[in-house]
């Protein structure tokens, strides 16, 4: 399939994620086509068609509102810009992350949750990765622009929701993290279950805790320690 018919294809669901975030259908339309032009100026495509233009159109849908809520200026679709709408931009976070996380190396996915999740600076990256403290930057720089064309990210959801949504983020992280000598510790924290990050010194990083039902983990939040 040619870039054009690929687009028609998930033009639906492109506006879809645009309108969930800005609320309104003539902003949704200026994010699809602004994903349009990104997705036909890409001389290469880092990953598949299917999962550029999704995470593509949601980051430029949460740029929008930020910018619209810096500017103290809603849209024609007022809700938008009101904070009545939190499960469904975190729900639109969580895909944008999820996406972003998976088309990364394991290494790249780690330094990424070492810098966006956990906030380490490139000096503690490297020593949690195990390279000279000198390496710490251009490690971070590299996965900037694989992951973000070396712009900021998207904002990190601070809980994921869904047992599906939830098992893919945590594939997408845990394995990755272990890899470099990072522990995940099952504990209480904050009296809620939940689990703490380690280095391989034993220094906490991080910690997130579960909502469970049914036997299921059906949201983490991230907390800072």
């Amino acid at each position: 399939m040619s870039r054009v018919e690929v687009f028609e294809e998930l033009r639906p669901l492109l506006f879809s994620l645009a309108h969930r975030i800005l609320g309104a259908a003539s902003d949704a339309d200026k994010a699809v086509h602004e994903a349009w032009l990104r997705y036909e100026a890409a001389p290469q495509l880092p990953v598949a068609d299917r999962e550029f233009l999704p995470a593509a159109v949601t980051r430029i849908s949460i740029g929008m509102l930020r910018s619209a809520r810096g500017r103290g200026a809603p849209g024609e679709g007022g809700p938008a810009q009101e904070p009545d709408r939190p499960v469904e931009l975190a729900e639109s976070l969580s895909t944008a992350a999820v996406l972003l996380l998976e088309r990364l190396s394991p290494l790249g996915r780690a330094v990424f949750v070492l810098r966006e999740v956990f906030g380490c600076d490139p000096a503690r990256i490297a020593s949690v990765v195990g390279c000279p403290h000198a390496a710490g930057p251009r490690l971070v720089a590299a996965v900037s622009r694989a992951s973000d064309g070396g712009g900021r990210p998207a904002p990190w959801p601070q809980c994921v929701t869904g047992s599906e949504q939830v098992a893919r983020m945590l594939a997408a992280i845990v394995p990755p993290l272990i890899r470099i000598g990072v522990t995940m510790e099952m504990r209480q924290v904050n009296g809620r279950p939940g689990a703490v990050f380690r280095d391989r010194d034993g220094r906490a990083l991080s910690a997130l805790t579960l909502d469970i039902a049914d036997g299921l983990i059906q949201t983490i939040h991230w907390r800072t320690l």
